[in-house]
């Protein structure tokens, strides 16, 4: 059953941690510390902003994003599970097309604890609720648990869980909107000489260069075997943001430039210059393989430096 913001209130509450009533009426945690600020919805377990102590915000939000239950927000760090994307081999539940990038961002996550620990970090552990609206597009017995941690780093870890007697493959991503000054003038350092698909151009198989990437147009690569940092570097803006992960064989770089922006009802048509974003994900092809009983950590940490 879903939590009331007068439940949160009274059962979920931290020095320097409030729920309050945020957008379309989704209880949001407003996090003010002397480490960051910070906002989390229940509403897909969705940290929507993050800066650390006297920084900017370091997660883009849209303007337009929607807030509502069965829609997703649009920047921040959405979760998408159990499939990513388009759904694998879809069996077309109800005979309608599956939801794209699953259902976890579009579904009330319930909040098991907030609190603070001895350095001063706000610390969250979100689960997923299944229920008969859930099964009805997967049946498999899942368990999800979110770890969030706010402090001068963002770190969060998504802990999954087969709690049937069947294997089963399924995919997630956590999807970090990373705010920029202009997307244009930003290159990516972790990603070199390695082997990418091009969702772009069909799902082509192609090899980044050896340099720095840079992007000059709709971008949507899943790149393969990666589990080293992604370091973005921002003259505009003068910082550099550290994505590190583990669990995560694939890292996604997406932007969707101008045209395909300004199509996106929750976007607009000069959003797309404000971010990028570098996912960690376990996607196809390199899906995961869940044995019965078999558990999964799929983790990410952001940090700032400045300059670049």
């Amino acid at each position: 059953m879903t939590q009331t913001l007068a439940e949160l209130a009274r059962d979920h509450e931290a020095p320097g941690a409030r729920w309050e009533e945020g957008e379309g009426g989704l209880p949001v945690l407003q996090v003010r510390t002397a480490r960051c600020q910070a906002r989390v919805f229940a509403h897909g377990a969705h940290v929507a902003s993050w800066a650390p102590a006297g920084q900017r915000p370091v997660l883009f939000l849209s303007p337009r994003s929607a807030f509502a239950p069965a829609k997703a927000i649009r920047g921040g760090v959405p979760l998408c599970m159990p499939w990513f994307g388009a759904r694998a081999d879809d069996p077309r539940p109800g005979g309608q097309p599956s939801p794209a990038h699953g259902f976890a961002r579009t579904r009330a996550w319930r909040v098991e604890r907030v609190r603070v620990d001895a350095s001063g970090r706000v610390e969250l552990a979100l689960t997923l609720p299944m229920d008969d609206t859930t099964r009805a597009l997967w049946s498999w017995p899942l368990s999800a648990e979110l770890h969030v941690s706010l402090g001068d780093t963002l770190e969060l870890a998504l802990q999954l869980h087969n709690t049937g007697i069947d294997a089963f493959d399924l995919e997630a991503a956590l999807h970090s909107y990373l705010e920029v000054g202009d997307v244009t003038q930003v290159s990516m350092r972790g990603l070199e000489d390695t082997p990418y698909l091009d969702k772009v151009d069909a799902g082509r198989e192609q090899r980044s260069a050896g340099g720095p990437l840079r992007l000059a147009d709709e971008t949507d690569r899943i790149f393969l075997d990666t589990t080293g940092a992604v370091t973005v570097l921002d003259p505009v803006l003068g910082r550099r943001i550290v994505v590190e992960k583990e669990g995560s064989p694939c890292t996604v770089v997406w932007n969707p430039w101008r045209a395909k922006s300004t199509a996106m009802a929750d976007l607009g048509e000069e959003a797309w210059k404000r971010f990028v974003c570098v996912e960690s994900a376990v996607t196809r092809p390199r899906a995961l393989r869940l044995p019965p009983g078999g558990r999964h950590l799929l983790s990410t940490r952001l940090s700032v430096l400045p300059g670049c």
